[in-house]
């Protein structure tokens, strides 16, 4: 591979993957979009721990996934790693699902955003336009800050996601100082065992699973990191902890300053008035005064915006990686002066926008059906994605005999596996709650996530000949691979068994 087919090297640390992994999770919008669901349809004061349950499976999920970036550093993550355990067809199958995953993540977040930002021009300026207006102006904006390469796109994150977490830690550390609200910390109901069961846990594990989105990029910046065999591992713990622990503490703070006992009917009337994120809101305004009503909409709109740009990079260097592989054209892996893969940028914002678009024209509400509808699939999407890399991991390691460390390569992820099995089924179980939808609409929307696999699987099984015979990415091991997963050779490959 040519030093002009690699994205810029060097160009992160961990604190720059760190804040990119961040912000995909946009974390105000998850607790002030999942925290009010989770409380009134799942298991109320019990929450927090659902936060703890999700934090824990994508842990063990997280060992293999290490244990593989040690060895494979590319920008296509997901699809390389399953490709190099179970075979280049389920590879480039699963590399459709990720980009549907990642595309829809990110169409669903112009949903909400655009809503939102329609809404606080209107109240602010007196500018009443169409929300998805304003959404096609950010693409444009976002597309603009990808071409700027990576580094770039990290410094602006890094101030929207230190924006929105200030004030909600804040707000956290202020109520658990001062002993929680007025039935105190409340700390059994929200983590205690048999609290933690009550109601529809199920629910709030999946909307907990779903605010973990995200923190797989860590290996997607691999090629761009420094020293990726140390950054890409600690940046992966380090979102993982930080994200787990943050969801956790300021879930139960929220929680407790409503008390634990009233907490289910506080957020059940938000629900009803329209006006969920309340339910958040009023618990911060209460303690830091009127003027964060005004403060949290706008980082509201910044948080989503920085999930989108977030997850636009990612798709972006998903379309790179398989442009330079030949699996799509390879026009896909032209890069800038910055290194930073321009091509595949504008094939991703035109995705968006194809997305987009549609709901705009039939005059949807963006926020019932665009966010709801994709944020859902997505959701689904990613969790097979987890699933069959951790089973992936196991195969690559067993047959390669890379790492001899049992946990790491056998135990960690086969029990990740079943968690993020156990995990799927409940969000496939809720999937109508999730959308906000009806069962019919459910279960379109989860059928197209195996069409898209298989499309992928018969795309790659149809290639021209010669297609996909480039040198294996940067940073692979030069260990020799079994038979069935080398990416040198065409002709020699065979999908295992």
């Amino acid at each position: 591979m040519t030093a002009a087919e690699r994205l810029r090297p060097n160009a992160l640390g961990v604190v720059g993957i760190l804040f990119l992994v961040l912000s995909a999770q946009a974390p105000l919008t998850g607790i002030a979009g999942a925290v009010p669901l989770s409380v009134a349809l799942g298991n109320g004061a019990g929450v927090p721990a659902a936060y703890v349950a999700a934090g824990a499976v994508v842990l063990l999920f997280s060992v293999g996934f290490v244990a593989m970036s040690r060895h494979v550093v590319d920008p296509g993550a997901f699809y390389t790693y399953i490709g190099k355990g179970l075979g280049r067809t389920a590879g480039t199958a699963s590399a459709a699902v990720a980009l549907f995953a990642y595309s829809t993540i990110q169409a669903a977040m112009y949903g909400l955003y655009g809503a939102t930002v329609a809404q606080l021009m209107t109240l602010h300026t007196g500018i009443d336009l169409p929300w998805w207006v304003w959404a096609l102006l950010t693409m444009a904006l976002v597309q603009l800050l990808g071409v700027a390469g990576i580094d770039t796109g990290a410094r602006v994150l890094a101030v929207l996601v230190v924006a929105e977490t200030s004030i909600l830690l804040a707000f956290a550390l202020v109520t658990l100082v001062r002993g929680g609200g007025p039935e105190g910390l409340g700390l059994a109901a929200g983590f205690a065992p048999q609290h933690a069961l009550d109601g529809a846990p199920g629910v709030a594990v999946m909307f907990a699973v779903a605010s973990m989105f995200g923190f797989e990029a860590t290996a997607v910046y691999g090629e761009e990191a420094r020293a990726p065999e140390r950054t890409v591992p600690r940046a992966t713990y380090l979102s993982i902890t930080l994200i787990t622990a943050f969801f956790a503490l300021t879930s139960w703070m929220v929680i407790s300053a409503h008390g634990a006992s009233r907490a289910t009917a506080d957020a059940g009337r938000a629900l009803r008035d329209g006006e969920s994120s309340a339910f958040v809101f009023q618990p911060i305004a209460d303690r830091f005064g009127a003027w964060t009503g005004d403060l949290l909409p706008v980082l509201l709109a910044t948080s989503l915006f920085a999930g989108i740009l977030a997850f636009h990079n990612s798709a972006n260097r998903y379309l790179f990686s398989l442009g330079r592989e030949r699996r799509l054209p390879h026009a896909l892996s032209a890069l800038n002066h910055r290194g930073a893969p321009w091509a595949a940028g504008v094939v991703q914002t035109v995705i968006a926008v194809l997305l987009v678009v549609p709901f705009a024209l039939a005059g949807r509400d963006p926020v019932v059906t665009l966010f709801s509808w994709f944020s859902g699939v997505a959701v689904l999407a990613i969790m097979l994605l987890y699933f069959l890399t951790s089973v992936s991991v196991v195969f690559f390691f067993r047959r390669g005999r890379l790492d001899r460390r049992i946990w790491n390569t056998a135990l960690a992820p086969a029990l990740g596996a079943l968690g993020i099995a156990g995990a799927g089924w409940l969000v496939l179980a809720n999937l109508t709650t999730l959308i906000g939808g009806d069962r019919a609409t459910a279960t379109w929307l989860a059928l197209t996530i195996p069409v898209v696999w298989l499309l992928g699987a018969v795309a790659h099984l149809a290639r021209p000949a010669g297609r996909g015979t480039v040198p294996p990415a940067s940073g692979t091991s030069e260990t020799p691979e079994a038979p069935g997963t080398s990416e040198t050779s065409e002709t020699s490959e065979k999908d295992p068994p």
